[in-house]
């Protein structure tokens, strides 16, 4: 993938009643890593409809009142691979329906965690935005770097 400029992509941190939130054991080009739900923004594409797009073709699920919590700079897919995206990440703990992998080709499994217990690896644009959400922060500069 040759870039002139970075991507932009979209994650969707959904959380449950038990404060845990959603994450995917990736397979394909992302694999072995493991990620909130997420995707590329699309041209003429708000951030909210991405957001329900992306979990609803991943995951099943149907997202309400998404929100926007932050934007983080993927530096350590640009270091390791030479692709350079910054994500918007959104928020919800509004949903309905049963979670199921609906792309076996990107996603093996989708699993409920506590926030301190994601495991590893994780996908960098995944790890910077529960970076963000665990310390409350909408952009923690140099990222790549911690």
């Amino acid at each position: 993938m040759h870039q002139q400029r970075p991507g932009i992509g979209v994650g969707i941190i959904i959380q449950n009643e038990n404060k845990e939130i959603l994450i995917g054991k990736r397979t394909g080009s992302i694999s072995p890593f493991y990620s909130i739900p997420g995707g590329h923004l699309e041209m003429g594409e708000t951030f909210e409809e991405a957001a329900k797009k992306e979990v609803f073709e991943e995951t099943g699920l149907t997202i309400e009142n998404p929100i926007l919590i932050c934007v983080t700079n993927n530096l350590k897919t640009y270091t390791t691979e030479g692709i350079h995206f910054v994500s918007v990440t959104m928020f919800t703990n509004q949903y309905s329906g049963t979670v199921s992998v609906k792309e076996p080709d990107k996603c093996e499994s989708w699993n409920w965690f506590s926030i301190d217990k994601v495991p590893s690896p994780q996908f960098d644009a995944s790890e910077f935005a529960i970076s963000c959400f665990r310390e409350g922060k909408f952009y923690i500069p140099d990222q790549h770097l911690k």
